[in-house]
């Protein structure tokens, strides 16, 4: 069986690549990185190292590599030969990848009519439907429909903390034991694609908002508190009782709103966030705060891990999150010029003042019980 992967960083090799290796694929790595991809090619193999005392290193073989820049025929040609497709680019560079996986699947039509499924794994909400639609950007309408009748675009959600690294082997890569890939079946054309480790759900759209409003919205109000109060990493924020239980009270909440809006059970739910609080206390990962800090303009959006969670939760509550207000208060203290939407939040700060800036960015009013309840907690911080 082969599979081609886009992206070839270490999400891509230390997840995706490595589950894939393990079902038995032939992996093609794409990638505009010729450094990486000529080590592919060259070493034919990389180790994969989990973060934690016990485990042993896995080996990744079966690999080869394409830069997409150099030579796109190549690309084109292993999409019509692939058994799955799967991304880790980042949404910045799914209509990027679009065109060559288009390429790819316009051919196929003619020299392949086995259906195929395109899953981007990236840390977004609907990131195959987003794809698809940047795909069929690029074809004639003539062409959409075989393509409906062929491929399909299941969304996923994925689920591994990577941290920044430096590694004697280039392509090695060192990544948590813990995983998830969840994939909606619903739309898959043919067979489920078999991928040790993936589950299969009827329906994605809450596990991919338990994922981020779990993992995503801990990870963020954790770096946010911990750089308020000088810590340098995730799990040194964490030895201060107060950060863990700002944090144990934000997921609470989220977690509140989470089964009341999807019915999960509220003990599994409790498992399922003390398992995510303790990867954050990982010593053997030590995620930078700065780095989970960054982007906070996007992480105070209206539908990402703060301002989300916390409408839910007053939907179904009628009260402001006290712990997750907190942390969006502590968000709107990060000020890291080495980050560019630190400083551009800074500089709407200074203009327009901290309620102003923090209705533009979240989409809430001034007088909404959210932006309330963050400002009296901004109070009591700044």
């Amino acid at each position: 069986m082969k599979a081609v992967h886009f992206g070839a960083g270490n999400i891509g090799r230390g997840f995706i690549g490595l589950l894939l290796d393990q079902s038995g694929y032939e992996v093609t790595f794409v990638d505009v990185n010729d450094e990486i991809i000529s080590a592919i090619n060259q070493d034919k193999a990389y180790q994969v190292h989990f973060a934690d005392e016990a485990s042993e290193p896995v080996t990744v073989e079966h690999i080869s590599g394409i830069n997409s820049i150099k030579d796109p025929k190549a690309v084109t040609n292993a999409v019509v030969d692939a058994d799955i497709v799967t991304t880790a680019v980042g949404p910045n560079v799914l209509p990027i990848i679009a065109k060559a996986i288009a390429k790819g699947l316009v051919e196929r039509i003619d020299n392949n009519r086995k259906p195929l499924a395109i899953i981007a794994c990236e840390n977004m909400i609907g990131g195959s439907t987003l794809l698809k639609e940047y795909v069929y950007q690029e074809i004639s309408e003539a062409d959409q429909k075989a393509f409906d009748d062929l491929f399909s675009f299941p969304d996923a959600a994925v689920d591994r903390i990577v941290p920044n690294q430096i590694n004697e082997k280039l392509l090695d890569v060192r990544v948590e034991p813990y995983y998830e890939w969840v994939v909606e079946k619903g739309f898959t054309q043919g067979d489920l694609p078999d991928i040790e480790g993936v589950t299969y759900v009827d329906e994605l759209g809450p596990y991919i908002e338990r994922k981020l409003f779990t993992v995503n919205t801990g990870h963020a109000a954790t770096a946010y508190l911990g750089r308020s109060h000088g810590y340098e990493t995730i799990d040194q924020a964490l030895q201060d009782k107060m950060i863990l239980d700002t944090l144990n009270g934000a997921l609470q909440e989220s977690g509140q709103a989470l089964i009341a809006a999807y019915g999960f059970d509220a003990k599994a739910h409790r498992a399922y966030i003390q398992k995510i609080i303790s990867r954050f206390q990982n010593p053997y990962i030590s995620d930078e705060v700065n780095r989970v800090a960054r982007g906070p303009i996007r992480k105070l959006g209206p539908k990402d891990r703060f301002v989300r969670p916390a409408s839910m939760y007053l939907e179904f509550t009628s009260a402001a999150p006290k712990y997750l207000s907190k942390a969006m208060a502590a968000a709107l203290l990060f000020d890291n010029k080495g980050d560019e939407e630190a400083v551009q939040l800074q500089a709407m700060i200074q203009e327009k003042g901290v309620k102003a800036a923090f209705c533009e960015v979240s989409g809430l009013g001034q007088d909404h019980p959210i932006t309330k309840a963050v400002m009296a907690e901004y109070e009591q911080m700044s």
